[in-house]
């Protein structure tokens, strides 16, 4: 071959080929090769190996059809190469080397597909091949391949054509092409990397050289191959992220809003879904507790509004301490007073208890407070009143602006005693004390009638919690 190369080479010089050269130059070579061919017959077929007897039978074919030729020196026809279903029939025992894939051979030549194919099959690929361009496309479409080996020169469609095809689509621009021809010129060479190639390699082929760039080309391919599955991978989880994202959002919005009303305890848990939903419109038996400040209306009157707001900050932020410190809800704000409840939206033991202790602190607190404000000349007090009984609890109010409150009789009961409470004192009712037992000391206050109730009610004050003997 390269001797034949060599006279094409001239020729291109003296537009002459000089046969007689050639054929005194290769007809040592090629009886060489037809000697051999037949010698490792005879060996192939001792040792029954029959797949290398059809591939010495096809050199020793080539090497006198060559001969022929150049002694003819006509275009005399090539010995008939086995079809490709032919070549599909012959044994080959695959032996890995490193890196296989699944490639496709396109080649107008059969018996260059035969021997690419065969190669490649004992190199552990899996090998597709094709006549022409446009047959190469059509399978590209259909089946996954990992590798082309494209023919430069070919009748119907070129070889640059098929690769301008080939980097122009989107689903198949990913797949290396190696080009393949008996042309070694530069500019061919260029021209095919230019356009998309990922290599080049000239026939007749160097097995060593082959195996090489195929393997270095799919190893690419498999690079890109594992850099799309990770860019896919970061592009799904950075969608579940954003979906992680807007879910703790709102979530951390719901959690601000339920901490206006509960503790931050109470309130993740709620969030956490330990809780029942406590906007959902239910009934609940609870606690409830309003206080006041006794003398607020007249202080507002004759002070200035800057300072009122200065005392109302330091109530609201000692009285919200202890609420929080008691597990209480906080339903809401009234200027200086304040309702509170215990058992939703998540139900505590001992409510009442808790409940009481809670006012028992607060009354403490205020009469502390209460120093500093009589040495400013603000005579305030603090009247608190509980009460026990059943509730309709859930969200009050309107889209955009939802409140968490209770409507019931005791909510009514406790603003009333609240109403009725003289500066320090904490009335409870009745039912309050039957479920603390005899855990405070209280005196009777007698029946009061309430407003909004038709009843007189039973109240007791609460003098303070009993001390529990050894």
């Amino acid at each position: 071959m390269l001797l034949v190369d060599e006279t094409l080479a001239r020729t291109r010089k003296e537009s002459e080929i000089d046969l007689r050269r050639l054929s005194t130059q290769a007809s040592g070579p090629i009886g060489s090769i037809i000697a051999a061919a037949d010698e490792l017959k005879e060996q192939a077929q001792r040792m029954g190996a029959p797949e290398v007897t059809q591939d010495l039978d096809r050199i020793s074919s080539a090497a006198q059809t060559l001969h022929t030729m150049i002694a003819d020196g006509i275009n005399a026809p090539p010995a008939a190469p086995p079809t490709d279903t032919q070549a599909g029939q012959i044994a080959v025992s695959p032996a890995r080397h490193g890196e296989t894939g699944n490639i496709l051979v396109v080649d107008d030549n059969a018996a260059n597909r035969e021997m690419l194919s065969r190669r490649l099959a004992r190199e552990g690929h899996r090998v597709q091949v094709v006549a022409n361009g446009p047959e190469a496309l059509t399978l590209l479409h259909r089946q996954p391949i990992d590798l082309v080996l494209l023919d430069v020169l070919m009748p119907e469609m070129s070889g640059y054509e098929v690769l301008q095809r080939l980097t122009a689509d989107e689903e198949l621009r990913a797949i290396p092409v190696v080009m393949i021809s008996a042309l070694d010129e530069m500019d061919s060479v260029v021209r095919c990397i230019e356009l998309g190639a990922q290599d080049y390699l000239p026939k007749p082929f160097d097995p060593v050289l082959l195996r090489a760039r195929i393997g270095a080309c799919l190893e690419k391919k498999r690079l890109r191959d594992r850099e799309a599955i990770h860019l896919k991978e970061l592009g799904e989880w950075n969608q579940k992220l954003e979906q992680r994202v807007k879910e703790q959002v709102a979530l951390l919005e719901r959690l601000g809003r339920l901490k206006r009303f509960f503790s931050p305890q109470l309130a993740e848990l709620i969030v956490a879904g330990g809780a029942d939903d406590p906007l959902a419109t239910h009934r609940r038996d609870l606690t409830v507790c309003f206080l006041d400040l006794r003398g607020f209306t007249a202080f507002a009157e004759t002070v200035e509004p800057e300072e009122v707001m200065r005392v109302l900050r330091d109530y609201h932020a000692e009285m919200g301490r202890l609420i929080l410190e008691h597990e209480g809800t906080l339903e809401r704000f009234t200027g200086d007073g304040m309702m509170i409840f215990f058992n939703d939206p998540v139900p505590v033991p001992n409510a009442a208890e808790r409940t009481v202790r809670m006012a028992l602190a607060m009354r403490k607190r205020v009469a502390e407070m209460i120093g500093s404000w009589r040495s400013m000349g603000y005579e305030l007090g603090l009247g608190i009143g509980i009460a026990q009984g059943y509730a309709t609890i859930g969200a009050i109010g309107y889209e955009g602006r939802w409140d968490y409150g209770a409507i019931g009789t005791v909510t009514n009961l406790a603003a009333r005693l609240c109403g009725e409470a003289r500066p320090g004192q904490i009335l409870v009712s009745k039912r309050l004390l039957a479920a603390t037992g005899e855990l405070f000391e209280v005196e009777s206050v007698g029946e009061l009638t309430l407003k909004g109730l038709h009843r007189p009610v039973t109240a007791y004050n609460v003098i303070g919690a009993r001390t529990v003997s050894p």
